[in-house]
């Protein structure tokens, strides 16, 4: 496997690829190139298959929790295979963009060439792959709303383009999470826009980002999904817990975002688990209400 990987690396720490900072090595980590992106990852996915060994696709690691002792596996990262172009369609307009490419910069491809619909996606950490993965929601809009045709490595190793259907979508749901599929590229259906607009909203989005502390520290944004039949958001229902600010070992409830965990420079996946763990039992016991995270574990403790 090493001699047919063109970028390889052996116990490769993983808070060096969360945006959490913690997470120890995984066994393998492969990096392939965007040239040969394609067909380096279709080698690695028959040779897990093959082998039998865990395998996990990782973009920009912004919602992922990886274990203190690591991942015994194989780590496929995604973001050599980035870059966006513009394509015109039957259709319309359509942004065409790689897995690997950062959220952020997808927004700022698309305002560069004055179109709109994807500005939401204007400072969210993580790549394309990862937010089509989980049907990202932010600023009342979801990936789904505006998503044309992915084009995945499917389960028979071959390359597919499937089309878009609303149905197979939900809130933070798509068809991918229940596949063991690689997500290539998604195409996004985008309209001409002022481009002063589309600028506006983006500086917006970024300036409240950073208002709501998303950059202050090291986290992975919202751990748990919003439930709109309890009411409110998580958060406010953390905050109502009383648990804003508790802090375990390095890690810590935000004091101004109750649904925001913090590694205040020394936390471990451990300590940030056991905050994920008592505010699943406190949210339960108190209100009988059961939270889902959002956040994805990786390996195990």
């Amino acid at each position: 496997m090493i001699t047919e990987i063109t970028l390889f690396k052996h116990n490769e720490p993983l808070c060096k690829h969360t945006s959490f900072r913690v997470g120890g090595p995984a066994d393998f980590y492969i990096c392939p190139d965007k040239e040969n992106f394609v067909e380096q990852a279709v080698f690695t996915l028959k040779t897990a298959q093959n082998e039998k060994i865990a395998l996990f696709t990782l973009g920009g690691g912004a919602n992922v929790l990886a274990a203190d002792s690591g991942f015994r596996g194989i780590v496929l990262d995604t973001t050599a295979f980035s870059g966006c172009r513009i394509l015109e369609t039957k259709n319309g307009v359509e942004l065409a963009c790689f897995a690997g490419t950062k959220s952020d910069d997808a927004a700022e491809f698309a305002l560069e060439n004055s179109f709109g619909n994807i500005e939401f996606l204007a400072g969210l950490p993580g790549t394309i792959g990862g937010a089509v993965w989980m049907n990202a929601r932010c600023y009342e809009s979801s990936v789904s709303d505006f998503l044309g045709d992915v084009l995945i490595i499917n389960e028979e190793f071959k390359t597919e383009t499937i089309e878009f259907k609303a149905n197979d979508y939900a809130y933070k749901k798509s068809p991918y999470q229940t596949r063991p599929v690689l997500i290539l590229e998604a195409r996004f259906r985008v309209k001409k826009e002022n481009r002063l607009i589309i600028e506006q909203k983006m500086r917006e989005y970024r300036a409240d980002r950073e208002a709501k502390g998303h950059f202050s520290w090291p986290s992975a944004g919202s751990v748990f999904k919003n439930n709109h039949d309890f009411g409110k958001p998580t958060g406010k229902i953390i905050e109502a817990l009383g648990l804003r600010g508790t802090q375990i070992g390095g890690a810590r409830i935000a004091d101004w975002h109750g649904n925001f965990i913090i590694n205040t420079g020394n936390a471990s996946a451990s300590d940030i688990h056991s905050l994920i763990s008592l505010i699943t039992i406190e949210a339960k016991k108190k209100l009988g209400i059961t939270l889902e995270p959002e956040i994805i574990f990786l390996g195990n403790d």
